[in-house]
């Protein structure tokens, strides 16, 4: 396969090196282990490299330089349990952590709200100076019991700890393993305090081991296997994602047993060792599950991606490949089914978004996954990179980006402000503290942790929805309407 290149490769290589002149020596010296350019890859060797994969990631941002990533509570509670919607999640500790993290993921469920779901709900313990001093296990305890009055139908809590729990030594788990045996509920502690690990990464990974300590090994499935039962992982139903890529799933003819986490009820968790294939969505945050169910339980796990008709179609191949023939002729017809629909967006958006360049700065699967959806409409990455990723991830990369694309690992506010400057792309994608200051730079921005809330944007029917809103930002009309601050006559 040829390299492909982009054109302005020295130009990033340049611009990394004026980026890292504005810090003192030793600041420099850490923080050029995390920005680069993609290189082509070495003899034998199908990845595209980049000192990312091979050197410093995941390790503790440089203080001061203002990090855009989250901490493990907000791994834990506000993107791992947080969708499960049956299940209660106490925020233990001050009400400032839970108030912040209150519904803000957009994770859509089916059900009725206050009585059998819970996900737009804010439990908190409400810490005082009081329960910092003298504990605040009773308090646990008790509110556990008011929850239990209150909502009678929930199917078990859990207990997402806050900083001052670790800092002052409570014992959820003590709490956790009475009040299970008092409510004869799954009752779930979760040591997620924020000040543990270097980002919301750690937060993921600890959510996991709770799930398989608390959850999975604890039970014992009732459910009879069928032949064609998957489970969805790593898909937290932003904006009505899940519900996209299980219709399809469903179509080429397979049984969905649960879906990691969103949309979740806890009996569908507890079954999905039962099933014949784990399918990760966001490798990221749920991949620890999928490792400990295929040694525990031999379900075998595979990465896939539902962004962009290129990957869906690509990924239910390689999916119906894992089943017999009849799995295989039904996704080719619902590939088939689709492909209308696609000719009709791409022939919309495509003339109208061709040669755009995009610079993405998200977290978990986004800085690899929506690349080729971007691609799919004609356009360009300039630049892409990740919050909290692993150097697994960066390798992952290679396969979607091209030589010379910038790469950047929990890129400081600075970095972030300075590459869009220079660069001008005609989108920026990231998060929600990056919105506004870019579009007061002149530069149109999608928000894309949550959709801008839009969405979904995970398959056929997401595509329509993606290409509608990447013209929507980039062709508004309001961008001609006023200069940037650095074109505006002194």
């Amino acid at each position: 396969m040829a390299t492909k290149t982009l054109d302005d490769r020295p130009d990033h290589e340049a611009l990394i090196e004026e980026v890292l002149a504005a810090y003192p020596k030793k600041a420099q010296k850490k923080r050029a282990k995390h920005l680069s350019t993609a290189q082509p890859a070495q003899d034998g060797e199908t990845e595209i490299l980049s000192k990312c994969d091979t050197v410093k990631s995941n390790i503790k941002s440089v203080p001061g330089v203002m990090t855009i990533r989250g901490c493990a509570y907000a791994g834990s509670k506000g993107v791992v349990w947080g969708p499960v919607k049956d299940m209660v999640h106490i925020s233990h500790g001050p009400v400032g952590c839970g108030h912040y993290s209150w519904s803000q993921r957009r994770n859509y469920y089916t059900g009725t709200t206050g009585v059998d779901s819970f996900v737009t709900f804010q439990f908190t313990t409400d810490f005082q100076e009081k329960d910092i001093v003298f504990g605040g296990d009773k308090k646990l305890e008790k509110t556990i019991d008011e929850i239990e009055t209150l909502f009678p139908l929930n199917k078990g809590v859990t207990v997402q700890s806050e900083c001052p729990i670790g800092l002052i030594g409570d014992d959820i788990d003590a709490v956790a393993r009475k009040k299970k045996k008092d409510l004869n509920k799954t009752i779930v502690p979760v040591r997620c305090e924020g000040f543990r690990g270097v980002s919301q990464s750690l937060g993921h990974h600890i959510s996991n081991d709770t799930f398989r300590d608390w959850v999975l090994d604890d039970q014992k499935a009732e459910c009879e296997a069928g032949p064609y039962d998957i489970n969805i992982i790593g898909d937290y139903n932003i904006g009505g994602d899940a519900w996209s890529s299980r219709i399809l799933l469903e179509e080429i003819g397979l049984n969905v047993v649960s879906c990691w986490s969103g949309d979740a009820t806890l009996a569908e968790l507890e079954n999905a060792p039962k099933a014949r294939l784990n399918l990760i969505h966001c490798y990221r945050s749920m991949n620890y599950l999928c490792r400990h169910m295929e040694e525990t339980y031999g379900v075998p796990w595979m990465e896939y991606n539902f962004f962009g008709p290129s990957q869906i179609a690509a990924s239910l191949r390689a999916i119906a490949k894992q089943f017999d023939q009849s799995i295989q002729d039904r996704a080719e017809a619902v590939i088939a089914k689709y492909q209308p629909l696609v000719d009709a967006v791409l022939e919309k958006y495509r003339p109208r978004l061709e040669g755009k360049s995009v610079l993405l700065y998200v977290g978990g699967l986004r800085p690899r996954h929506v690349v080729t959806a971007y691609h799919d409409l004609g356009m360009e990455i300039a630049g892409t990179g990740y919050e909290f990723a692993h150097g697994d991830d960066y390798k992952r990369t290679g396969e979607y980006i091209k030589t010379g694309t910038l790469i950047y690992d929990d890129v400081t506010g600075y970095e972030l402000e300075k590459f869009i400057e220079t660069i001008r792309p005609d989108l920026v994608g990231s998060g929600i503290k990056e919105k506004y200051s870019t579009q007061k730079m002149g530069i149109p921005f999608r928000q894309m942790h949550s959709w801008d809330y839009s969405g979904p944007y995970h398959g056929y029917d997401g595509f329509a929805i993606f290409a509608r809103d990447m013209d929507m930002a980039i062709n508004n009309p309001v961008w001609g309407l006023f200069d940037a601050p650095w074109k505006r006559a002194a």
